[in-house]
């Protein structure tokens, strides 16, 4: 899953301010699995593991479909989720269906995002601290954001140098 070689989902920087940018991602297809986890690594095992049983011929075509980046979770004392990125080929129309029924299917809406990036491999100290960092910027910018904060991660595990990981939360734009 190195960045390099993979598929990335596509936006555009909109708006850059210091330690943070404003992006735009369009609409997107994501499979997606839905967990009571409530830390980072609870999600990323358990999630990871049925999303990528799914993309590597776990679903109804016994189809093989590419790995992208960035991996998307949304980490929370409720309900949490993790999502893969779909390659840009696929709608949610002509992707092949899940043989795990917990993986669900969805398009996400065009959306804003205010971004944070930070290196190494994340925990959930990092996630809380750069959505810390991520917020009192936001704040001080009077920039409005709603939702929770989000972690995308694009690395696979054993790329060890040149991590990437961003926090994001949307953001009422423009202003």
């Amino acid at each position: 899953m190195a960045t390099t070689k993979t598929e990335t989902q596509p936006y555009k920087v909109i708006h850059v301010e210091r330690g943070f940018e404003i992006r735009f991602y369009p609409a997107t297809t994501m499979a997606m699995v839905v967990s009571k986890a409530k830390t980072y690594k609870e999600l990323a095992s358990s999630g990871f593991r049925k999303l990528a049983g799914y993309i590597f011929g776990g679903n109804n075509e016994k189809k093989s479909i590419a790995m992208t980046s960035p991996v998307h979770m949304d980490i929370n004392d409720s309900l949490s989720s993790m999502s893969f990125v779909m390659p840009s080929s696929y709608t949610k129309d002509n992707l092949p269906q899940p043989n795990d029924k917990t993986i669900a299917i969805k398009t996400t809406k065009d959306e804003y995002v205010a971004v944070v990036r930070f290196g190494g491999y994340a925990s959930d100290e990092d996630i809380k601290e750069y959505s810390a960092k991520l917020e009192k910027s936001l704040v001080a910018s009077k920039i409005h954001y709603f939702g929770n904060f989000r972690f995308l991660g694009y690395n696979a595990p054993y790329q060890f140098f040149g991590r990437r990981n961003e926090i994001i939360v949307s953001v009422q734009w423009p202003q």
